[in-house]
């Protein structure tokens, strides 16, 4: 079943965020590889691509697991809680519907 995997920062985590993400996208390109990974990618904290020093509020990540419990053992284990990005983390069951 598929996952949504939501992760808030911390104000002021930039530079946390950056140090740890080589090996926070070294796990995602992981499930990629699998063919388990639907999307990821990061909220930015301005209306922006880019958003320089203003930096990101979280990310979104809908990934595949065996179950729920998968799927939490997975995200706890995520580089930006080990550095304190991540003020916390939700994981919901999600049911993909469009695009078919």
């Amino acid at each position: 079943m598929w996952y949504a995997i939501t992760g808030t920062d911390h104000a002021d985590s930039l530079e946390r965020r950056l140090a740890a993400r080589g090996a926070h996208l070294a796990r995602l390109e992981k499930l990629q590889e699998q063919g388990r990974l639907l999307l990821a990618g990061p909220f930015p904290a301005i209306d922006a691509e880019q958003p320089g020093p203003a930096g990101f509020t979280g990310s979104l990540i809908v990934a595949e697991f065996a179950s729920l419990a998968e799927a939490e053992q997975w995200a706890k284990a995520d580089p930006y809680v080990d550095a304190g990005v991540y003020a916390g983390v939700s994981v919901k069951p999600f049911r993909k519907v469009l695009p078919a």
